[in-house]
């Protein structure tokens, strides 16, 4: 049934802050607040708290890793931007003003490349560029408390086009941003150590038209399922607005998710309200085209996924997940290389290594492993050979990321290895069924569930060390 929400259309671009993997703040040797830091206000120091005299210094390492995301979006860097100041006054800026690049960021343009239920979209970048955070709030009762830990630490802001849609097309496009910059060392992205929050600019239109209506920017929200809701009371509010004869505010709101709605902070500033000036104490960033190009990112979790599904002929959800980070993506990759079995390379490490991780007491994952790479491929080429059973290979599997060591020690250490020798398993076949004459007889007479009888006391006059397809064949023939 049509509703009065059928009408319009949603129009969406997103400003992301992701928080720059440094060891360092953005312009002082203060410590980065990658995590959480134990107690307010330890990682300060007189250049990040704005003192009379101090001057910023530029992190290299900064630079570095903002060159490499640029290159994970297909951004163009430019080899020549300018820092500016943004004036403002408020609590959690000790400076009384942010260190930005307003006017000439250190990228522009392209885009960032996602499936959404299977459909490749792209989504434009208009910029990013680097800027220094502010400090942290805390309200208690009648007063405010003030953290500095992390003011100073470096961000880079992504802006998009109005490109999104959807709140489906946000969350994966969000998604897809966190993976790239967990790909290229970025950024570890997340969401709940405020790494990567993002504000989102709503406006809503009748469908048949192409304008741009009046814009709300919900601030800071830092959960994919708390934008999910976000959008979708907006969505609703200004529709609501609309219907009623009138048009919503151009300002700046900050949702409350508890609650389920959102509440005004301020009037949407212009660029004018905050007196951009270029930063006197900082020379304008140059880079030159050799910097630029040894930074640059080849094959992208986007682009693997894809291979994965076109090339690899694998599932949908196994693509995504071997393509999730780069360290599981490479093994896979280099498995492989090495073994030419691309399914079967999937298989081992999503359900037998994913499965010991889980198992784990302590948390363990694939940097974490004893063996080379080449240790678990010899076990794939031996299943794949006869040499080991399936249900063996569990068990080799377990020992490599455990102990480590080599995979046909470890075989013949336990006694895994199994043995083809046609002769051999032929007099098994035929001592086994002469001592089980009667029950040769009732297979004949029509009990054909008794076949893996004779198949299982094959292998157990042979300790489980021959190859049971080689006896399941032999039995057929002999038996009939």
């Amino acid at each position: 049934m049509s509703t009065i929400y059928d009408k319009y259309q949603i129009i969406m671009g997103l400003e992301t802050h992701v928080r720059v993997k440094s060891n360092t703040k953005m312009f002082c040797p203060c410590a980065n607040a990658i995590e959480l830091a134990l107690e307010p206000n330890q990682n300060v120091c007189p250049i990040c708290m704005g003192f009379p005299g101090m001057l910023p210094t530029l992190s290299a390492w900064v630079v570095d890793l903002a060159v490499r995301a640029a290159h994970a979006m297909r951004s163009t860097v430019q080899e020549k931007s300018i820092f500016d100041r943004k004036s403002y006054f408020y609590p959690d800026l000790p400076m009384g003003y942010q260190i930005t690049q307003m006017y000439h960021p250190i990228t522009i343009g392209w885009e960032v490349r996602t499936l959404i239920h299977g459909e490749l979209k792209s989504f434009r970048i208009h910029h990013m560029h680097l800027e220094n955070d502010a400090g942290k709030l805390i309200h208690v009762s009648w007063k405010t408390l003030c953290d500095y830990n992390r003011a100073g630490s470096p961000l880079m802001e992504i802006v998009t086009e109005p490109d999104f849609r959807s709140k489906e097309d946000v969350i994966g496009y969000l998604e897809e941003l966190q993976k790239i910059m967990r790909w290229c060392w970025a950024s570890d992205a997340d969401m709940e150590k405020w790494q990567l929050r993002c504000d989102v600019n709503i406006s809503v239109r009748l469908k048949d038209e192409t304008i741009l209506r009046t814009r709300v920017e919900l601030k800071n929200i830092n959960s994919f399922s708390s934008i999910g809701r976000a959008i979708d009371n907006e969505f609703e509010r200004q529709i609501e607005l609309y219907e009623a004869g009138k048009a919503p505010d151009q300002e700046t709101r900050g949702w409350n998710d508890e609650k389920g709605y959102s509440t005004p902070l301020r009037s949407k500033e212009d660029a004018m309200d905050y007196r951009y000036f270029p930063e006197p104490d900082l020379l304008p960033l140059m880079l030159s085209h050799e910097y630029i190009q040894e930074r640059t990112i080849n094959e992208l979790p986007i682009d693997r996924r894809i291979k994965y599904i076109e090339q690899y002929n694998l599932g949908a959800d196994d693509a995504r997940i071997l393509s999730n980070d780069r360290t599981t993506s490479d093994f896979y990759e280099t498995l492989v290389e090495l073994t030419g079995d691309s399914k079967k390379s999937c298989s081992y490490i999503t359900t037998i290594l994913f499965s010991l991780f889980d198992a784990s007491i302590e948390p363990i994952s694939i940097v974490d492993i004893q063996s080379n790479v080449t240790e678990f491929a010899r076990v794939i080429q031996l299943v794949n050979s006869d040499e080991l059973s399936s249900t063996n290979s569990k068990r080799v599997i377990e020992e490599l990321v455990k102990n480590g060591g080599k995979t046909d020690e470890i075989i013949d250490t336990l006694w895994l290895r199994q043995k083809n020798d046609i002769t051999a398993l032929e007099k098994i076949v035929d001592e086994v069924l002469a001592n089980n004459a009667s029950q040769v007889e009732e297979y004949r007479a029509g009990k054909v569930n008794l076949f893996g009888f004779f198949v299982g006391q094959c292998m157990k006059v042979s300790a489980g060390q021959w190859n049971p397809k080689v006896f399941t064949d032999l039995v057929k023939q002999k038996i009939g």
